[in-house]
């Protein structure tokens, strides 16, 4: 797979690899929420046997998500640069207060020397990142073997529009898309009403989403999915309308 995108990419080439990327499917594990029923709270596969960790970059005011995951006996990493320390007391948890970056630095940390330092020697992980925008760098930067320690990935994708439009920033976030695609299958996506959408050609998207990845080894199953919002869905603003995913994204595709 080529390291940067084709030149000669039409915005039509740009969405349909993107939402090959997005596209959700069945993968034969019941969705569970972990974290709040709002901002804070993602759906995963329920395939959390074995789990060994959480790093979860991004805290902000939110933590729900790795109390949760602690009582599932999950222990988190956690680091944000804009706090002191997480709002929750997280059993068994270790922060940092630093932003990720896509390399280390006097106030930042790459994803790859955070695990370096803190990953277990053994067992699957989850990465659940929330850090706008600078997800596509860092995960870009990410060596395969430290990205397929992940078992379940949970992505907040920001400035969606520019990638589908602007040639400059599809490039800057092709690598990071690609592993996804070529390593993962998405279990699930949710638009996040508090950014609203941007229209580009005959459609409207979300400028940001949730998007959970489950590793394609682990998949028992791709069919897919038909039926969104999913009951567990809960809406960032609640007195802000919903909004609906595009088309594209959720049309069945071949597996």
């Amino acid at each position: 797979m080529p390291s940067t995108p084709d030149p000669d990419m039409t915005n039509a080439d740009r969405r349909a690899f993107f939402a090959d990327v997005v596209r959700p499917y069945d993968l034969g594990y019941k969705l569970i929420r972990i974290g709040d029923f709002g901002d804070g709270g993602y759906l995963l596969p329920n395939d959390l046997e074995d789990i060994a960790a959480c790093f979860s970059p991004g805290v902000s005011q939110q933590s729900s998500f790795e109390l949760d995951l602690a009582k599932h006996g999950i222990p988190s990493f956690m680091a944000d640069g804009s706090v002191d320390e997480p709002m929750l007391d997280i059993p068994n948890a270790v922060f940092v207060k630093k932003h990720l970056a896509a390399k280390s630095g006097p106030d930042v940390i790459s994803l790859q020397d955070w695990m370096d330092q803190f990953a277990p020697p053994e067992g699957d992980m989850i990465l659940q990142m929330d850090i706008e925008g600078a997800e596509y760098n860092v995960l870009s930067t990410l060596p395969p073997d430290y990205l397929n320690r992940f078992r379940i990935i949970v992505l907040e994708l920001h400035r969606i529009p520019s990638i589908l439009i602007k040639p400059a920033s599809f490039k800057r976030a092709f690598p990071a898309l690609t592993a996804l695609k070529d390593n993962y299958v998405c279990a699930h996506i949710h638009p996040n009403n508090a950014s609203g959408t941007v229209e580009v050609d005959d459609a409207h998207f979300p400028r940001v989403i949730e998007a959970t990845f489950l590793r394609r080894d682990r998949a028992k199953q791709m069919i897919p999915a038909q039926n969104f919002p999913h009951p567990l869905d809960r809406r960032h603003r609640a007195k802000a309308p919903a909004l609906d995913l595009p088309h594209e994204w959720i049309s069945a595709a071949e597996t």
